[in-house]
């Protein structure tokens, strides 16, 4: 058999061609299929393996066949080869051998006068070329995930193929600019969230949320210039993730903190630092050492779908109860986001889907305009009843009730901006030393896992958009591994979340088809220099919490669907699946409630009802006077509490 075949993927000297795909060529005018370079979600990033086990059989001109190896079936990457910037690895389409075509694997492994003789049909094209077919078997679930993983990612690949700039292209100054404010005015509403719920909780003032929103910036800007430059290389944001939002509040709510009545913020902000680095260091440890790949092998789209859903699902006591504080602006904000991102995404100003890609800012801006022509206009002013009376207990019903209509509804309640400084550096450990104890440790350890689960399907979506083929399982280690690094200077800095990539980034590279990195790298240069800028951090902190709480309903609702699209890569009829599913999203929703009833100071406590499941994390049903064993059982509640949520 000659070594001639249709469609033969380029050799190692065409890989390294100015003109190859990382360089601003796509795959497809080196004649090769690009469908074959991407592999699947599962096959490239470790949710399965490269082989489902089964042999091909190539059937020759004398009525025999030889059954041959799945892992002598296509060649193997140049192993110099293997970052996204290095050109497409090179396939082997498959299809089609000619009659005389010869191995592909290494010489001697075809042996004619060994093979077994089967009575089958072999059919020849009119060219006089054989078919290579695979070996009949019934389909396994597996066969099933990987095939509608092939078909999403070619349509994919054939949707988006068309970038205005690759990877490593300068756009010029103002494409630089405009893309780079359209990449982080994407991610507006995960950048500054979360300091907006957890500080507030904590007990910090207005002027602590502006410090924290301040270190938010300062990291965030950091953690994406050393990922573009040493993690995945891809234009992707590292930002805070609701993922640790969960543990963050079982943390501020457990006993040893909440009844704290001196230092509650700095002292609760030190436990969140010192959890958040053991958690972030053994994340690193699990990327750079390659363990993370054998843990992603155990874990399929039946298992990621229900638990990123679970994080959006798990704070829906949060949304609505604070948007009915005020509903003249909670309401208008929600119909607002909805008209923005399902009637008017298509509609295109100057060329820009504007509708489409800041539904959030646009929409967080808007609706505060309104908010302060109200408060302006003195809808919000009652006679004998003030701003400058709250906390005093001598109210009567009627003041009170307009007290609570004015601090949910008035834009002027927050002093946040007045009080901040022009100009104020964010340094390390700016809230004290970090506190270290072994239960806390372990909960962000297991979120960090979470948060490194739900980045490799970012890194996915986004190699294929710019580098038109999944990264490798080195790319994905190194990634994860920069990620817990990453994470470590959130836990230095204090910013109560760690640094994990942002979903959101994905969906804006795919509509403004802007495959470089240049401009996050721009952005994330003018993020620092906003982190030294007191009054930004201020003006962020001031958000009224119940556009605040219209925004996270919206921001939620998206998180829940896209955990529950992964689905699209599972056999969604199987009554297994289905049941996995189900009850991962029922229990997620159950247990918390579970928790909550054996709170005994519900009935007095003034805490609101949406955070009492997190107070009751630390005892639950357990109670027993051992300190070693309350220790255990206080780990083990929390860790309940944050695999359900």
């Amino acid at each position: 058999m000659s070594a001639g075949m249709s469609g033969s993927p380029p050799s190692r000297v065409s890989q390294a061609d100015p003109e190859s795909p990382s360089l601003g060529k796509r795959p497809n005018e080196h004649n090769y299929n690009a469908r074959a370079t991407m592999g699947s979600w599962a096959r490239r990033t470790g949710f399965r393996g490269m082989s489902n086990g089964s042999d091909i059989e190539i059937n020759l001109s004398d009525g025999t066949h030889v059954a041959v190896p799945s892992n002598l079936s296509a060649e193997q990457p140049p192993a110099g080869r293997r970052d996204l910037e290095a050109g497409s690895a090179g396939p082997n389409n498959g299809a089609l051998a000619t009659k005389d075509a010869g191995p592909r694997g290494p010489p001697g492994s075809f042996n004619s006068s060994k093979a077994r003789p089967v009575e089958s049909d072999v059919s020849r094209n009119s060219s006089g070329q054989l078919r290579i077919e695979p070996l009949r078997m019934f389909k396994h679930q597996d066969d099933v995930v990987e095939q509608s993983q092939d078909e999403d990612d070619h349509m994919m690949l054939s949707k988006h193929s068309h970038m205005k700039y690759e990877l490593r292209e300068n756009p010029g100054l103002v494409p630089l600019i405009l893309y780079a404010a359209q990449h982080y005015l994407s991610i507006a509403g995960s950048l500054i969230l979360i300091p907006l719920i957890i500080v507030p909780a904590m007990g910090g003032t207005p002027e602590d949320t502006a410090k924290v929103v301040s270190s938010m910036l300062m990291v965030t800007g950091l953690s994406t210039l050393l990922h573009t430059s040493f993690g995945s290389r891809l234009p992707l944001i590292q930002g805070a993730s609701f993922v640790y939002l969960a543990p963050a509040l079982s943390i501020i709510f457990s006993s040893e903190f909440a009844n704290l009545t001196e230092n509650r913020f700095k002292r609760t902000m030190r436990e969140l630092q010192g959890a958040m680095i053991i958690g972030s260091a053994f994340q690193a440890f699990l990327g750079y050492s390659g363990a993370m790949s054998l843990i992603l092998r155990a874990i399929n789209p039946v298992v990621v779908a229900p638990t990123v859903a679970a994080v959006g699902l798990a704070f829906y006591a949060y949304g609505f109860p604070v948007v009915g504080r005020c509903v003249e602006i909670g309401i208008p904000q929600l119909l607002l986001l909805v008209l923005f991102a399902l009637y008017l995404r298509k509609i295109a100003v100057f060329g820009h889907r504007i509708f489409q890609v800041y539904a959030v800012p646009l929409g967080l801006a808007l609706t505060w305009a309104y908010a302060f022509l109200l408060t302006e206009s003195k809808v919000y002013t009652y006679s004998g009843c003030s701003l400058s009376q709250r906390g005093n207990t001598t109210l009567t019903p009627q003041c009170q009730q307009r007290m609570t209509t004015m601090l949910s509804c008035r834009t002027d309640v927050s002093n946040a901006l007045s009080t901040s400084a022009w100009f104020r550096f964010p340094y390390p450990f700016q809230w004290g030393v970090p506190t270290f104890h072994w239960q806390t440790a372990v909960v962000m350890m297991v979120a960090s896992i979470i948060a490194s689960v739900d980045s490799v399907g970012a890194y996915h979506a986004s190699s294929l958009l710019v580098a038109s083929r999944a990264p490798t399982p080195g790319v994905v280690s190194r990634s994860i591994g920069l990620e817990g690094l990453t994470s470590i200077l959130a836990g230095f800095w204090g910013t109560g979340s760690g640094a994990t990539t942002l979903t959101e980034n994905v969906h804006t590279i795919a509509v403004t088809k802007m495959g470089s990195r240049r401009p996050v790298e721009f952005g994330a240069c003018i993020l620092i220099l906003m982190s030294v800028i007191g009054k930004i951090s201020g003006f962020i902190a001031s958000i009224p919490q119940v556009i605040v709480a219209a925004l996270l309903v919206f921001m939620w609702t998206m998180l829940a669907a896209m955990g529950l699209s992964n689905l699209r890569y599972s056999e969604t009829g199987s009554s297994r699946n289905v049941l996995i599913v189900g009850l991962s999203l029922f229990l997620s929703l159950s247990i918390p409630s579970y928790f909550q009833q054996y709170d005994n100071t519900s009935s007095t406590s003034t805490l609101p009802t949406y955070f009492q499941p997190y107070n009751v994390a630390a005892h639950g049903p357990f109670h027993t006077s051992s300190k070693p064993v309350s220790s255990l059982t206080s780990a083990y509640n929390y860790l309940k509490i944050q695999l359900a949520s």
